[in-house]
């Protein structure tokens, strides 16, 4: 079965959000939903999510389920706002909860704040647990190494890779985040160059300068032309590569406000007392000792 795929690029986040159902079927699912952030102001917007919950209407899609391939680090998710909007169901990988406990100790956030036990979601996946939305079959596929929770989803003859691979041009997702695991990336990626899929669909694509960003790459091109991981690619060249390259790599200028959303299952942290919602940031003095300001 050819799944039938619509494409929504976020430019400002460089995010891939699908839409996908079966021929003939009102039934759908989205995958990695995106809300608008204004990290300057704290301002969260719906525009993009709307405008895929506007194109399942126009096609009169009823949206089933709403996944995500893991908890993002680059985009806050609208995966609550677009459940409160269609009553479908939210599903994640179940190692969100090793990302819960991770970022749970890092935020220092109590229970009041975060039960990290993924009851957030409205299922957790098993790898290789199926669901369906009308006639279309997703297969979760555990995909681990970029984070503990990333999950693949095939469908059809397709796969969305989340963050595990980009274009052939780009390479293939960082290992340097809180169980990032360069050599799980590696055996991730090769059990989904064994897939019978046809069609990769990535979450981004950051290509270089002058070359348009894709969201849709054939498989036999990934395997034989991926700049960071082919199928005859030697694990150990490529541990080697990812983890000198991660060494360069910044923090996502998102990361804080990100985390703090998608663990929460798109949901923002609860509003204090005087009904406002307030985001963590981490603090480290680096080079020479703390000043009283006195």
């Amino acid at each position: 079965m050819q799944a039938i795929v619509i494409p929504f690029r976020h430019e400002d986040t460089a995010t891939w959000t699908y839409l996908v159902h079966a021929p003939g079927d009102g039934a759908a699912v989205v995958i990695d939903p995106v809300l608008d952030f204004d990290a300057a102001s704290g301002e969260v917007h719906t525009e993009s999510a709307a405008t895929v919950l506007a194109a399942a209407e126009a096609a009169q899609l009823r949206i089933e389920w709403i996944l995500e391939t893991h908890a993002h680090a680059d985009h806050l998710s609208a995966a609550a706002w677009l459940r409160g909007h269609t009553g479908a169901r939210v599903a994640i990988g179940a190692g969100i909860v090793r990302v819960q406990r991770t970022f749970k100790e890092r935020l220092n956030l109590d229970d009041g704040a975060l039960v990290a036990d993924g009851s957030q979601f409205d299922h957790l996946l098993a790898d290789g647990e199926v669901l369906r939305a009308g006639s279309l079959t997703v297969q979760a596929l555990a995909t681990p190494g970029h984070t503990p929770d990333s999950m693949s989803y095939l469908i059809g003859d397709a796969v969305f890779v989340g963050d595990t691979l980009f274009s052939p041009a780009s390479g293939s997702a960082r290992c340097d985040f809180p169980g990032g695991d360069a050599h799980a990336l590696y055996r991730s990626v090769q059990r989904l160059y064994g897939l019978p899929a046809t069609r990769m669909f990535l979450c981004h694509d950051y290509p270089p300068a002058g070359i348009a960003a894709r969201a849709e790459i054939p498989m036999s091109e990934q395997r034989a032309r991926n700049i960071h991981l082919r199928e005859d690619t030697d694990e150990a060249g490529f541990v080697a590569m990812r983890t000198a390259r991660d060494a360069t790599l910044a923090v996502p200028r998102l990361l804080w406000p990100a985390l703090q959303v998608n663990i929460r299952a798109g949901r923002l942290p609860p509003a204090e007392p005087n009904g406002t919602s307030y985001l963590r940031l981490p603090v480290r003095l680096r080079g020479g000792g703390a000043h009283s300001g006195a």
